[in-house]
């Protein structure tokens, strides 16, 4: 699969979102996450990992997206789309960035008229707080205000070109999943399993494997968040593993559990009450039905309709980042539509407290879902 997008890709998402834009009459969109520039500009690098420089990407009513950012990425943003490429150099203590992005802004909203950032559940800023107060000291004359979930809305539905990198990161999990007998039997730690399993996933494919959570423990785990302890598995443990891995930007998300040696009859009876969850959600999910169904469907099966457990959601979106919208919640009335990417996610308690987990990927599509990691059967992976 070819890297990246062609330039059409992007004009197609930026055309969308001026027209939005157009509705709720916002001259310029002012984005400074690394999804939210990405999206427009194909810009991909891990120096997002650096916390001392900011980025930004200004959107305007009309026109091409225009680039302010640190002089150390103008090089790798030349190879993009972008042509209006502003920089400084960063870390600049007095005014990084600040002043040449307010020039900019200046520059395409006009007086009166309205400058919009993401503002809704699961954005950041990402600029210093005092550097965001001084911005609007400088731009005067313009409203600042939320995007009124525009990105959130435009980003919440792939395009087809997306949807096949996420199905490549998923295809890249699924080859190494298959190989975990290789890395992981009774008496492995389980921290040695997760390092080994991480090389596994690079082998197979993966750019890099942000993400890996897990446990194991007897007939289940404390948590599905914790890092890796040094315990050796032993016979009746309960192994899951979660991956969140990257190939060309997009990520998978989803998790599979083993049973080491042969599981005990609560064991069995647990992953196969989840694999029922998931198949229910699955079964339901099309375009025209809510976030909140495919939760209560899910929460019937494994807890009888108590309204879910402590984890908090059952699931959620899928693409660029590990999560995002919507999520699968009571509260969350999200209309599914085709080309949205979603985690099915639902656990049951087990014993002494534990839990058990299971994940799995798919796609909404206009006749119903498509699963895009390949779906586990009832029965519990044995090692």
């Amino acid at each position: 699969m070819a890297a990246g997008f062609p330039v059409a890709e992007y004009r197609s998402r930026l055309v969308a979102v001026q027209a939005r834009m157009a509705a709720e009459d916002i001259a310029a969109l002012l984005l400074t996450t690394e999804a939210d520039l990405r999206y427009f500009t194909g810009y991909l690098t891990r120096f997002w990992e650096s916390p001392t420089r900011p980025w930004f990407l200004v959107v305007p009513a009309a026109g091409d997206p225009v680039a302010v950012i640190p002089s150390i990425g103008a090089a790798l943003m030349q190879t993009t789309w972008i042509r209006d490429i502003r920089t400084w150099r960063a870390p600049d203590y007095a005014d990084d960035g600040v002043s040449l992005l307010a020039d900019t802004l200046g520059e395409l909203a006009a007086p009166g008229t309205s400058i919009a950032v993401p503002d809704g559940n699961g954005t950041a800023l990402r600029m210093p707080v005092a550097d965001w107060h001084r911005l609007q000291e400088l731009v005067t004359g313009r409203a600042f205000s939320g995007d009124k979930g525009i990105m959130c809305a435009q980003r919440m539905v792939k395009s087809d070109a997306e949807i096949a990198k996420i199905a490549a990161s998923c295809a890249i999990a699924n080859r190494a999943f298959d190989r975990v007998p290789e890395i992981a039997r009774r008496g492995t730690p389980l921290d040695e399993v997760f390092r080994r399993f991480q090389m596994l996933c690079l082998e197979e494919g993966a750019d890099w494997v942000p993400y890996l959570a897990g446990g194991a423990g007897q007939g289940g785990y404390a948590d599905v968040i914790s890092p890796a302890s040094d315990v050796p598995l032993a016979a009746g443990d309960v192994m899951m593993l979660d991956t969140g891995l990257v190939c060309d930007g997009y990520f998978c998300d989803f998790d599979r559990n083993f049973s080491v040696g042969p599981p005990s009859t609560e064991t069995a009876n647990a992953h196969a009450l989840l694999i029922e969850a998931t198949r229910t959600a699955f079964d339901m999910a099309r375009p025209g039905v809510t976030a909140r169904e495919i939760f209560v469907a899910m929460d019937k099966v494994v807890t009888g309709s108590a309204g879910g457990s402590d984890a908090g959601r059952l699931g959620h979106g899928l693409g660029m980042q590990l999560t995002e919208p919507p999520s699968l919640i009571a509260s969350d009335h999200t209309v599914l539509s085709a080309g949205m990417v979603l985690t099915l996610e639902p656990g049951v308690g087990t014993q002494d407290g534990r839990i058990m987990v299971h994940e799995e990927n798919i796609v909404i599509r206009e006749n119903g879902a498509e699963w895009l990691s390949a779906p586990s059967g009832s029965d519990i992976r044995v090692i």
